[in-house]
């Protein structure tokens, strides 16, 4: 593990803009505690546009894995091909914003993943270091998550997810000014809990994790390439 130096901030891709699964359906199926395991492949380097790893309720009241849409496509979008789509929302504002407002009430749902990079600019302006924050080299953790429904007129659906994002905690704030909501497997069952439609209800929840809950590992920059997805993007640098 790296020690995070200096005060550049700033990212490649924006906060957050990439992240991992590379676990097993078992292991996700247990950590999060599904009705049915979901087989998948082991993703090391996950980009927007993406589908990702969405756990929700379903209407029986039990915890569904579902493949959705990274870019969150609002229900009143006339054209989901035109761009607005974003990854992100700002914790602190979601409740306020159309594209997020009824999401955060009525369609939380939990991204599980094995951890998220960040860019970390450099002096004198060269190539941003890399760096993957995780909880342990095999833990999985949940990042605070909300997704739509998009209905065409021809009746095609669209599933979508964006990540929440909160200031960054003193392990974070070397590398980037934001981080993803992180929730404690204490806090999984209140998030998705479906009577809790108000925001102010869940709003402690959107706040950085403890300092002491992320490691940073220094990767090289293959993961700057989203067609790059092996186990290299997470090796530690020397």
């Amino acid at each position: 593990m790296w020690t995070i130096a200096g005060e550049g901030r700033g990212s490649l891709v924006g906060m957050c803009g990439r992240f991992t699964l590379n676990s097993t359906g078992a292991a996700l199926a247990s950590d999060f505690d599904l009705a049915e395991v979901v087989e998948f492949e082991p993703r090391f380097n996950i980009a927007p546009t993406q589908p990702i790893a969405v756990v929700r309720m379903n209407p029986d009241r039990q915890r569904e894995c579902e493949w959705l849409r990274w870019g969150l496509i609002p229900h009143w979008s006339k054209d989901p091909s035109g761009g607005f789509a974003p990854i992100n929302a700002r914790s602190e504002t979601a409740a306020e914003k159309p594209t997020f407002r009824n999401a955060l009430a009525r369609r939380r749902c939990l991204i599980p993943t094995s951890g998220f990079y960040e860019w970390q600019a450099q002096p004198g302006g060269g190539p941003k270091q890399p760096f993957l924050f995780r909880m342990g080299e095999a833990s999985l953790f949940a990042l605070a998550g909300l997704h739509e429904r998009w209905r065409g007129k021809g009746g095609e659906i669209i599933e979508s997810a964006t990540i929440l994002t909160t200031e960054a905690n003193a392990t974070l704030a070397p590398v980037h000014a934001r981080m993803p909501v992180i929730l404690s497997k204490e806090d999984h069952a209140r998030w998705l809990d479906p009577e809790q439609r108000d925001a102010g209800q869940v709003a402690d929840l959107m706040v950085p994790c403890p300092d002491d809950w992320l490691e940073a590992i220094a990767v090289g920059t293959q993961v700057n390439n989203p067609r790059f997805d092996d186990p290299a993007c997470i090796a530690p640098l020397a």
